[in-house]
């Protein structure tokens, strides 16, 4: 599977401020656009078209959406997945409801408060088995909310795949969601590593969402290879309302938003979305492969998608980092998270690998001078 092919930036008024060599595994938001997204992004660019969604490019996403997540789906361009899960959110809640989650659900832990303090909406976190929940978990919770003194639960939000690179597989999801419906909650699922989750698993996209009951879905795609922009995607009508307006007052309503249609796509017309998760996940099964083989380097999770866990030797993060930049996990001490992307190459992976040797070496030389 060769990488995307690079394109020397055009002749324009702007000063290149980066090195375009430089590679990294801090994150799959630091890679930049996918080749095919930015032909896309120059398909859309000429002329006039209607704003705030009256464009042709967002009328054919519909069409895009259902091929891929059943009859029934409608989709609401956003700019970001904070954005789309505050909207999506909202959208299956009351001013009163509470959002029970993992309590290492990204939704939780990375958004800055954001569903609290937009929303208004209470996070219950459950702790969670390698980032996963299960239906005991829930009810237990909701044991707990019984009356008015306590957030009323109302949704259950899932992260796919999880912040600790786990799965869910579509039937722990199916199981989850009767769950949740038994007890008249709506399930949402963050899904801003969905294609990953989906290549990793060999499923379609719909197995873990729509064929399984999730009723709303915060569909990814910054970190597959757009430049931005995720959607939310009404799954199950009958259990969401005023998603529209919703995104108008949280500030997610695009006016030029064929540059974020035009883009879902490019990425969802073809198989463009499952060639760039699955290279993604590739190169980081290779990744940790190779970290694997370094003595005193443990891979301290298994591989499942694009994200590498690993525990170095105290001193190799602080070698490695005039060239990496390794952030440590704070809920895990010296645990550090890597990340390939749609355009992580062989190369990458390997000049990587070798750079951590060489500074284990260099450790081990240091600890037998006299």
């Amino acid at each position: 599977m060769p990488p995307p092919a690079r394109r020397s930036p055009p002749s324009t008024g702007a000063v290149l401020r980066h090195d375009p060599e430089r590679r990294g595994f801090t994150s799959d938001n630091c890679s930049g656009a996918h080749p095919e997204v930015f032909s896309a992004l120059l398909l859309a660019n000429g002329g006039h078209q209607g704003a705030y969604g009256q464009d042709g490019y967002t009328a054919r996403l519909k069409d895009t959406f259902r091929r891929h997540f059943g009859p029934a789906a409608e989709v609401f361009p956003v700019f970001n997945g904070t954005g789309a899960n505050v909207v999506a959110l909202q959208a299956v809640t009351s001013r009163w409801g509470a959002v029970v989650c993992a309590e290492r659900a990204h939704v939780n832990q990375e958004e800055g408060g954001g569903p609290e303090h937009v929303a208004g909406l209470k996070l219950l976190g459950i702790p969670s088995t390698d980032g996963k929940i299960g239906p005991r978990a829930v009810e237990a919770v909701l044991e707990a909310s019984a009356d008015e003194h306590s957030a009323r639960p109302q949704v259950l939000s899932l992260t796919q795949a999880t912040e600790l690179g786990t799965c869910y597989t579509p039937k722990e999801v199916g199981d989850l969601a009767v769950c949740a419906h038994a007890h008249g909650l709506a399930v949402h699922m963050d899904g801003a590593r969905l294609a990953n989750a989906a290549a990793s698993l060999g499923v379609p996209l719909s197995a873990c969402t729509a064929a399984a009951g999730v009723d709303i879905l915060s569909f990814g795609g910054t970190k597959n290879g757009l430049l931005f922009g995720e959607c939310v995607v009404v799954l199950d009508p009958s259990r969401v309302s005023g998603t529209a307006r919703l995104r108008k007052r949280t500030t997610q309503l695009a006016s030029k938003m064929r540059f974020l249609s035009v883009q879902f796509e490019a990425l969802l017309g073809g198989d463009l979305w499952h060639r760039s998760a699955a290279r993604a996940n590739a190169m980081a099964r290779r990744l940790g492969s190779l970290l694997a083989q370094v003595e005193g380097v443990t891979v301290v999770r298994p591989v499942e998608v694009n994200s590498v866990f690993v525990i170095f030797p105290g001193t190799v993060p602080a070698a490695l980092s005039g060239r990496y930049d390794l952030r440590p996990q704070e809920k895990n001490g010296n645990e550090v998270r890597l990340m390939c992307s749609f355009d992580t190459t062989e190369e990458d992976v390997r000049a990587f690998a070798a750079a951590v040797a060489r500074a284990v070496d260099a450790r081990e030389k240091g600890f037998r001078r006299p």
